[in-house]
């Protein structure tokens, strides 16, 4: 299983929203401690008068003068944990719902006993601590111990813990809220961020696409600091790649004159009485002329930039081509079936156009027992034209040899195994590609040709 997504944006906002979780997670935590606190502070000061109350209240020889205790209300009311005793050699003394001292937790150690005739000073500062009221309520102490003459005495005073908590309960959940609300802000304000961060790798993407599309021959320069280096390397890539192209084109021009000469002198012998009666021989050579000078004008479209493409009305040409393949193979009996939109049109010269579909055509012809049906569908900057027919179809493996140049599966035609390659290399030089598959809805052989699309005015 994949832990990270395979996308820029998708690892960016999971690490965004971890960090702001933890963030969100400590903040909620950090302000809550200081929020407890800061109430069993306010419990601390309350406990705080009545302890030094009962400190003050014992006397040298270790005995609690009751007369000079003032219990603040809470304090006289049992079983809700407000409570106080004084514990000490010459006895204990206690007060509403006290402290059960043996389930009292971090009591302060005594102090040295004073010498005898000698009272010495309560603590300067009280003493927190937690336990267990005698009702069983959980409680918040203060304890003081009282050096007397005859030990010490320890002075507690109790509160209910739930004093503190209610109070927190309450402020914590507006508190919860207005994090889960800033939570959902940091959020929206990430994807924001990311969609803009990101934008300019959409903007390389587009780019890429028009040097693709023959629409630009280089992707800008005007890029972020992170991009321009990929840029630059783009860039060169494509100079190289035109540089190669263009060897490549001189070689066929070169190619080309080579075959000129010979030609115009073959044309010239035949043009002479009696050397071709029946003009077919010219008409072959004139055939090889085309063709020549039609290879070499594709080498020059073909290039990085080299300038818009032919746009090619899809519907028109394949009409004609079906009807070209009624008149070839007229002892056949096709129904053909023909769903193009009138307005699809392609990045492709006409030409190439022919050749690719015609190859495909007369495949499909060849093959088929009674229909061939051809759709063309419109996809994100290109066309695909599905062929596909009701033969016999190709295996798994034969799928895999049938684009091999010069490679027949069917040995009982007139074919020479050229017309599938031919087509996919066509597809290939084009932008686009061929793909082979078992038609689904005829039960023979399927053939999607992907095209570029033409997306500007004719």
């Amino acid at each position: 299983m994949r832990l990270w997504p395979r996308s820029l944006a998708g690892r960016l906002l999971g690490i965004s929203a971890l960090t702001t979780l933890a963030a969100l997670a400590f903040a909620a935590l950090t302000i809550g401690h200081v929020l407890e606190r800061f109430v069993i502070h306010s419990l601390d000061q309350q406990l705080d008068a009545e302890v030094r109350m009962l400190a003050r209240a014992v006397r040298p020889d270790g005995v609690l003068d009751q007369r000079r205790i003032v219990h603040l209300p809470a304090f006289d009311t049992a079983g809700r944990g407000w409570g106080w005793s004084v514990e000490g050699a010459r006895g204990g003394w206690k007060g509403g719902d006290a402290v059960d001292a043996s389930l009292a937790l971090d009591l302060l150690p005594p102090p040295p006993p004073l010498p005898p005739g000698t009272h010495g000073p309560t603590e300067p500062e009280p003493r927190p601590g937690d336990g267990i009221a005698a009702s069983g309520e959980r409680v918040h102490f203060r304890q003081l111990v009282v050096p007397t003459a005859t030990g010490p005495v320890t002075a507690i005073a109790s509160g209910p813990r739930l004093v503190a908590l209610a109070p927190l309960r309450e402020v914590m959940l507006p508190l919860l809220g207005s994090l889960a609300l800033l939570g959902v802000a940091l959020a929206a304000a990430t994807a924001v961020q990311l969609r803009f961060g990101l934008h300019p790798l959409r903007q390389l993407r587009a780019a890429l696409a028009d040097v693709r599309m023959g629409r630009a021959r280089r992707v800008p320069d005007d890029q972020p600091d992170e991009l321009a280096p990929l840029v630059a390397e783009l860039n060169t890539l494509l100079d190289q790649s035109e540089a190669q192209l263009e060897h490549a084109r001189r070689h066929v021009a070169d190619l080309a004159h080579g075959l000129k000469t010979p030609l115009a002198a073959l044309a010239l012998r035949l043009a002479e009485s009696g050397r071709d009666p029946d003009g077919s021989l010219g008409a072959a050579v004139a055939q090889i002329d085309e063709r020549v000078r039609h290879h070499l004008g594709r080498a020059r479209a073909v290039a990085p930039g080299g300038g818009r493409r032919a746009r090619t009305m899809l519907a028109p040409a394949v009409a004609d081509l079906t009807d070209v393949m009624r008149r070839i193979h007229a002892d056949r009996a096709i129904d053909v079936s023909t769903r193009i939109a009138p307005e699809i049109a392609v990045a492709i010269d006409p030409q190439d156009l022919d050749e690719m579909v015609g190859n495909l055509l007369d495949n499909a012809w060849r093959h088929s027992r009674s229909v061939v049906s051809v759709e063309a569908t419109v996809r994100p900057a290109s066309i695909q034209l599905a062929i596909e027919d009701d033969g016999p179809g190709l295996s798994e493996e034969e799928i895999g040899q049938a684009l091999v140049r010069g490679r027949r599966l069917d040995e009982t035609g007139d074919g020479h195994g050229f017309g599938l390659s031919i087509a996919q290399e066509l597809a290939e030089l084009s932008g686009g590609h061929l793909a082979l598959s078992q038609s689904m809805s005829l039960g023979g052989l399927r053939v999607a040709l992907s095209l570029p699309a033409d997306i500007g005015q004719p």
